[in-house]
């Protein structure tokens, strides 16, 4: 990673769906039985979803399950966040229970997410391990939870915003915009 104090200009971001290829290597050789794939909403999910078409051929020997976790009522900051009007419901259909979780977020930045993810999680039974794989860390850390497999590390300015898109056509593209609260994701 850069300099925390950098500003990235957009000019400078990767490129999503290359971002994408990398994740699915990495992720692969973490496919194997008992292990279910969860998408944090909602790059996450996106993410989630496309991992499951280009790993198709091992999450069907494997018999991976998956599922999605709207974290926004186990965020420690959801008083000043408040309800977002994109909230959706958290889909896990399949017993955690000594299961091999893999988080999947898009962009990693405190830890606050996945920390909600996690206790989200725990409501659902006591998962055998918990790993978690992200597009990107942009620094910026605040507990004691990292990404196990990213993509890319990029370092932001805390002004700095990055996040996931998906375009009509269902690729992804990273936007980068100015942060306008002072909540961090």
């Amino acid at each position: 990673m850069t300099d925390a104090n950098h500003t990235l200009d957009p000019s400078q971001l990767p490129d999503a769906e290359a971002l994408l290829l990398i994740l699915a290597d990495k992720l692969k050789p973490l496919l194997k039985a008992n292990t279910a794939l969860v998408g944090i909403h909602s790059g996450g999910v996106w993410l989630m979803q496309r991992l499951l078409v280009l790993l198709a051929d091992q999450i069907k020997l494997h018999q991976i399950e998956h599922g999605a976790l709207d974290v926004s009522f186990y965020r420690d900051d959801y008083a000043q966040r408040g309800l977002k009007a994109e909230n959706r419901p958290s889909q896990i259909t399949f017993d955690v229970e000594n299961k091999h979780i893999i988080l999947i977020d898009d962009v990693f930045y405190t830890g606050r997410t996945t920390r909600a993810a996690m206790n989200e999680l725990f409501d659902y039974g006591r998962p055998a391990s918990i790993s978690l794989i992200a597009l990107i860390n942009r620094g910026g850390r605040e507990l004691p939870i990292a990404p196990q497999i990213v993509a890319a590390a990029l370092s932001l300015a805390a002004s700095q915003h990055l996040q996931l898109t998906q375009l009509a056509d269902g690729s992804l593209a990273l936007e980068l915009t100015p942060q306008h609260n002072s909540a961090r994701p």
